[in-house]
């Protein structure tokens, strides 16, 4: 499947909490890395997600936060992934920033002034950020 979303994640379902109107999914990659999205419950259902099922998990590159020094409990988003910045390429108002997790490589859309006043370099460690109802959900049809 091809999407504009620059990050896809893929793995299984390793948790499932049904709510009235939204649930939670945490989808578990090859590498390890543990994604929480909130859905509708009605989408959950309608996917036919289920604890084991193959889902993969789609987040836009300007949906993502960068953060220096920072730790998972500092934050309200329960996504935090901790890498390092393998590429910075910039333009001319924004530049996009790529941290690598792993085999993971998240990519964020930050402002040129940003870059600039967090020092983020090729080899900076870095923290991606991005809210679990940032999160697309899909599974193969």
């Amino acid at each position: 499947m091809k999407t504009s979303a620059r990050k896809q994640f893929e793995g299984e379902v390793v948790q499932l909490t049904h709510g009235a109107v939204n649930d939670e999914v945490t989808l578990r990659t090859v590498d390890g890395l543990d994604i929480v999205a909130i859905i509708t419950h009605g989408s959950a259902k309608t996917l036919g997600l289920a604890v084991g099922k193959q889902a993969f998990a789609l987040v836009k590159a300007s949906s993502v936060i960068v953060m220096v020094d920072v730790s998972k409990n500092q934050v309200s988003a329960r996504n935090c992934i901790a890498g390092t910045v393998t590429a910075v390429t910039t333009g001319a108002v924004n530049s996009e920033v790529t941290i690598g997790a792993g085999s993971a490589q998240i990519a964020a859309i930050v402002t040129n002034e940003s870059v600039e006043r967090l020092g983020l370099a090729v080899g900076q460690a870095a923290t991606a950020i991005f809210k679990a109802s940032s999160v697309i959900v899909g599974v193969e049809s």
